[in-house]
């Protein structure tokens, strides 16, 4: 089966899917009171920066993703990164670190996820490559991750893999995950299904997924789970074709944005909306921002309060600039998160909020997680 045909009929597969079953509305990420006050007239000021500690002997870091705990958790944040000799190696295993409350430092990274964990009975098939490790936090306060398994292929051929963490204990030490299931997102072998960037949470205490298909055409999805963690449905959010990795902003409870990056020669973020908390999407003009096919993170504070972290030069990832905006849609520079010639790479952003305080991770040249630690204040 070639390449396009096996693309439309994925595409038709979709099309044909019951709409998802009606969304309660969003919750908002971070209180108001989290972040109080006129966003616009407060500074974001450098707190803390440095690398995440790396797993022993493992040259090569990519695509990490940050996860805010409760007040109650011995960590602020954790980090989870795909890391090995290089990318798609066949050492590649998922990392994690935590950032101590008590100490106030990263704590030292293991491996939580390694390939040939699930093996064929729960995945379908061998595991030949991990990547994009994803986190949420379910109702009962457990770890779920989402990460992009491939097997015979690249990328392209990537499957979601939902992994959940075993048991309930706090232990950095002891923590573990047993594979639940690949997603079932399309009739042939839920193929070219892959995921990148931070959920939505949603009333009931689920959450939107965002994810994109990349085979031939590439186009962004939306995947509701619930406060258990169970798949419910999926819908499409744009009718282009080049697009993938969304990243949701949530305006209102049922106002919600969608930024993407864009594989086209336009080079800028698009966007798409849903004023009905997220049934159907439509699309919107493209930002004044550049994308040089790279990966953004979006992140809502509260209430016309948002920040974005993106690579600002349309031919580079040398760039990572981080700006804010009142309406997702027009964004001001706040400032450089990382900069360097033509040959540096700072990419895959993450944003959270824990602690009273702005946190971003990011790739820095492919062989280490970056992290920094923003706080506002006024000038």
């Amino acid at each position: 089966m070639g390449v396009s045909l096996c693309a439309l009929l994925l595409g038709m597969d979709l099309g044909q899917r019951d709409p998802l079953p009606p969304q309660p509305l969003g919750a908002w990420p971070v209180s108001s009171a989290a972040v109080s006050g006129d966003f616009a007239g407060q500074t974001l000021t450098l707190r803390g920066r440095g690398l995440i500690p790396m797993p022993a002997n493992t040259p090569a870091a990519h695509a990490s993703t940050l996860l805010p705990m409760p007040a109650d958790h011995p960590a602020a944040l954790m980090a989870f990164w795909f890391a090995g000799s290089r990318e798609s190696g066949p050492d590649v295993q998922i990392a994690a670190s935590q950032f101590e409350r008590v100490t106030q430092t990263w704590s030292d990274a293991r491996f939580v996820v390694r390939r040939n964990q699930g093996g064929r009975q729960r995945t379908g098939s061998g595991v030949r490559r991990l990547g994009n490790p994803v986190a949420w936090l379910d109702a009962r306060g457990r770890i779920h991750l989402f990460v992009v398994a491939t097997g015979l292929g690249g990328w392209a051929a990537g499957r979601i893999l939902h992994l959940r963490q075993v048991g309930e204990s706090r232990d950095f030490s002891s923590l573990e995950f047993e594979t639940m299931r690949v997603l079932p997102l399309s009739w042939v072998w839920n193929t070219s299904f892959l995921v990148r960037t931070t959920p939505l949470p949603l009333a009931d205490g689920g959450m939107i997924l965002p994810a994109y298909f990349e085979l031939g055409i590439k186009y962004p999805v939306a995947l509701r789970f619930d406060a258990a963690g169970e798949f419910r449905g999926m819908v499409r959010i744009s009718s282009l074709g080049h697009l993938l990795q969304p990243a949701l902003l949530m305006r209102s409870e049922t106002d919600w944005l969608a930024l993407m990056r864009d594989s086209s020669a336009d080079k800028k973020i698009k966007v798409a909306q849903t004023r009905n908390g997220g049934r159907v999407w439509q699309d919107l003009p493209d930002l004044a921002l550049n994308n040089p096919d790279a990966a953004i993170a979006g992140l809502t504070l509260a209430p016309g309060r948002m920040v974005l972290a993106h690579n600002a030069l349309p031919d580079s990832r040398a760039v990572l600039d981080l700006s804010a905006s009142s309406d997702g849609l027009n964004w001001t520079r706040q400032l450089s998160l990382a900069q360097g010639d033509n040959r540096a790479e700072f990419s895959y952003p993450s944003l959270a909020w824990a602690d009273d305080s702005l946190w971003v991770s990011y790739t820095d040249h492919r062989r280490a997680i970056a992290w920094q630690r923003l706080t506002l204040s006024r000038p």
